[in-house]
């Protein structure tokens, strides 16, 4: 725990705030951010005695009379005050770090990935739900950690989506149970490069022992020599072969044991079976019975945002895939689909080169593109064959997809792009595309 301790918090946001209300009872606390445009949030931390500061001068502020920085997970790392807090041996930690130094005897299941993190994680707390464990769900997925340690107890089971921006920051954090989905080339922006994101993902197995568990696809090349020498114990799923868990005529199999048919699954696609065996794995972990993971996976829907079905209109079906924030995601939406598709493109250009789409796209029809990338992916479309539109926003991209589609063809947004040009994040794109979409006629 941290007491009477000098805090510096860089960034609201959700985490910011969530860890600046814990902090702010036994520590001297200050908060900054650019901008925050909710007053209800700034009033309630300075009420309760958090000094808050919204200034592009952020830097400014920080001597070496701090204790601690707390990062938001989407600040750089070459930030100036992450910078000099290195200067001045300040250690940088996040509200990870910080929720996980109050918590109780619990165990932890972390999930990180490249993509299907926050699908494999709802499926794990669904499992363990269902079979009466007292489980709590936290992190990326939008709850953070920080704002429900009052309600965590000896014994409970945490379930933690943790994103690559997370780790960077963790010092003791452990988890018990370590799952990575997959490895792809993403967030370089913020990495630099493919060997430091991987080397990031590497920190999810840190302090890890030979008691605890690492849930590893083995089809995925980087994931399985990245972790050849972990010390944790390795249990791996795979979707072509074989494996601790893996598919064998048109069934899940769990150590030579049928778990359920494909068929018993309401979400389908290669991609949902890979996170469905990794939450089988975990689950497993729990003693959870087959009956329970048939009974859930017969009902689970899929996660919003994740390759969503919104609405069927005039023989076309709208799917949202907002949180197709880079290239393998919206690769992994394409394969879901084998009619005629016209896909949405575009958002935030982080220069990354759109051709690894190309072997994907033999059912798209048309592209209609948006966003600051709009030009680029124009480009790209043309210099390829591919018959495409430009739009200034989603709102025009969505009503221009719907004018050139014909009976029995998906409009698909997957942007293969962050959301932050025009939308805080993904989930502010992907509800304004279903609004757009619900409203057609």
């Amino acid at each position: 725990m941290f007491k009477d301790k000098k805090i510096f918090i860089l960034g609201m946001g959700k985490s910011g705030f969530s860890v600046a209300k814990l902090l702010a009872t036994d520590n001297h606390v200050l908060l900054t951010d650019v901008k925050c445009d909710n007053t209800n949030m700034v009033d309630e931390l300075e009420k309760l005695g958090v000094n808050v500061i919204i200034t592009k001068d952020q830097d400014k502020l920080l001597d070496d009379s701090y204790d601690y920085v707390v990062k938001n997970p989407g600040v750089r790392l070459d930030h100036p005050v992450v910078l000099k807090a290195k200067k001045f041996n300040i250690p940088v930690i996040t509200e990870l770090e910080v929720a996980y130094r109050y918590l109780p005897d619990v165990k932890i299941v972390g999930i990180t990935g490249s993509n299907g993190k926050t699908t494999t994680t709802t499926i794990i707390y669904e499992f363990l739900k269902a079979a009466g464990v007292s489980v709590h769900l936290a992190g990326n997925i939008g709850f953070p950690l920080c704002s429900q340690i009052s309600d965590i107890h000896d014994n409970d089971v945490l379930v933690v989506e943790i994103s690559s921006h997370q780790l960077a920051n963790l010092d003791t954090f452990k988890v018990d149970i370590a799952v990575l989905t997959n490895l792809y080339p993403v967030h370089l922006d913020f990495f630099g490069t493919f060997d430091n994101y991987k080397l990031d993902k590497l920190r999810i197995f840190n302090n890890q022992d030979e008691n605890s568990v690492a849930i590893l696809n083995k089809n995925n090349k980087d994931v399985f020599e990245l972790t050849k020498k972990i010390p944790a114990h390795k249990l791996y799923f795979t979707s072509n072969g074989k494996a601790d868990i893996c598919i064998e005529n048109g069934s899940i199999f769990y150590k030579d044991e049928e778990v359920l048919e494909l068929s018993d699954i309401r979400v389908k696609g290669v991609h949902n079976y890979e996170n469905i065996m990794a939450a089988i794995l975990a689950a497993k972990q729990f003693n959870v019975s087959n009956e329970v993971i048939k009974e859930v996976l017969n009902n689970f829907a899929g996660v919003e945002h994740r390759i969503e079905f919104v609405r069927k209109l005039n023989g076309r079906e709208f799917y949202n895939d907002s949180k197709a924030t880079n290239t393998e995601s919206t690769i992994t939406a394409l394969k879901s689909f084998d009619n005629d598709v016209i896909l949405i493109l575009g958002g935030l250009d982080r220069g990354h080169s759109f051709e690894p789409l190309l072997p994907y796209l033999k059912n798209v029809r048309h592209i209609v593109c948006f966003g600051e990338t709009k030009e680029r992916i124009k480009k790209f479309a043309l210099d390829n064959g591919i018959d495409v539109t430009v739009a200034d926003n989603l709102e025009e991209a969505t009503k221009a997809s719907y004018n050139i589609s014909l009976e029995g063809d998906t409009i698909l947004l997957s942007p293969a792009c962050a959301s932050w040009d025009q939308y805080n994040n993904f989930e502010e794109r992907g509800r304004e595309f279903k609004e757009i979409v619900n409203k057609l006629v």
